[in-house]
């Protein structure tokens, strides 16, 4: 059985900070669960390109608020608490932050190893296989 407090997580490797967001990895790829969870915070007023082809994601929007388009057909969705959203065909998009923190629980599959950041494309490097 794996138990963590996210407080175990915060001033830790595994809080990983940019301009834009912070995200606490709170279950990574070593913990072998075959998908990795965080709670990451996207900062009021800030735009992220993501294009995530390498990884599935499943986000839940718990507080704040905020906003995705898609930039195949450049729709839009409001984001705050309660909406949940699954980059399923792993969508190109924009994550807009808006007046407010918004704090989201994600899942990815495969699962992070905890220091990925988003390069140019908006893209996560792909996974590589657990050295023996």
């Amino acid at each position: 059985m794996i138990v963590r407090n996210i407080n175990d997580v915060i001033g830790t490797s595994h809080e990983v900070k940019t301009d834009n967001w912070l995200s606490r990895r709170v279950l990574l790829a070593r913990d072998g669960m075959g998908f990795s969870f965080h709670e990451t915070v996207i900062f009021p007023g800030t735009e992220t390109h993501i294009h995530y082809c390498n990884h599935l994601e499943a986000v839940w929007c718990i507080e704040g608020d905020g906003e995705l388009e898609t930039t195949a057909d450049g729709r839009k969705y409001a984001l705050g608490p309660g909406v949940v959203y699954a980059l399923d065909q792993h969508d190109e998009h924009w994550l807009r932050g808006g007046k407010r923190p918004l704090r989201v629980i994600c899942v990815f599959n495969p699962p992070l190893t905890g220091q990925e950041v988003h390069d140019s494309a908006g893209v996560y490097p792909a996974a590589q296989p657990a050295s023996a």
